[in-house]
């Protein structure tokens, strides 16, 4: 298998003590990898590092074999924290197209090519029922699928999501874990997550950070390591 990520000794510092050391880790496309650590271990930092919104302090990173900046169309991303308000005055539909900027003309609007992409993220996320809806009337977990419509409306190849369950209920979050092991049918996803026990029933290997990686292996993952861990 090729890989989808390499990451070849790879530290990060924002200017003081190193918030990331001698990362090496290999991701194989197809891949679902769960991404744990305690808070401030460096795991939103990795994502940035491997989007290419942070160039590392020293160390490689490919992504499908090329640099992060060149490799960024084939990422869906979800962050930890909506960047907008939710009383801005967009409907999901609205807000799902919002993805297909980069991808599709800048000038004369939407094609029917980007209204069919969205179409098609929004039922597969499942919030075709509630395209015309405002965003702030949505539920915690309608809007996070909304968010992943988003992401997938580009056709990404790889799709990152940082603590994508962070403020929905349990059912909601076993259901979009589903869906995510239906979306890994067809791309590599890495997820962070704090819930060691949750992802790992459906992630197929699990990180964990703190600084350094911990354990590359979900069979690895110990009490011992817990404890190493946080």
């Amino acid at each position: 298998m090729s890989h989808a990520i390499e990451l070849g000794k790879v530290s990060f510092s924002y200017g003081g003590p190193l918030v990331l050391e001698d990362i090496d880790l290999d991701i194989e496309e197809g891949e679902f990898l769960g991404l744990v650590g305690p808070n401030a271990s460096g795991k939103s930092t990795l994502l940035k590092v491997i989007l290419g919104l942070h160039r590392p302090t020293a160390g490689q990173v490919r992504v499908f074999g090329r640099n992060p900046s060149e490799a960024r169309h084939t990422i869906g991303y979800v962050p930890q924290f909506a960047t907008f308000r939710r009383d801005f005055p967009i409907s999901v539909n609205d807000m799902v197209l919002l993805g297909r900027l980069g991808a599709t003309r800048v000038m004369g609007g939407y094609r029917a090519d980007d209204r069919r992409k969205a179409e098609r993220a929004m039922r597969e996320a499942q919030v075709w029922d509630v395209r015309s809806r405002p965003i702030g009337t949505l539920s915690g977990g309608q809007l996070q699928r909304a968010l992943v419509a988003r992401a997938l409306v580009s056709d990404p190849r790889l799709l990152i999501l940082d603590e994508p369950t962070a403020n929905i209920d349990v059912l909601a979050e076993e259901d979009i874990f589903q869906l995510f092991r239906q979306l890994n049918e067809r791309m590599t996803i890495i997820v962070v997550s704090h819930d060691i026990g949750f992802i790992s029933q459906y992630v197929q290997r699990v990180a964990c950070l703190n600084r350094t990686l911990v354990c590359p292996q979900t069979g690895d993952i110990t009490g011992e390591v817990i404890a190493q861990l946080y």
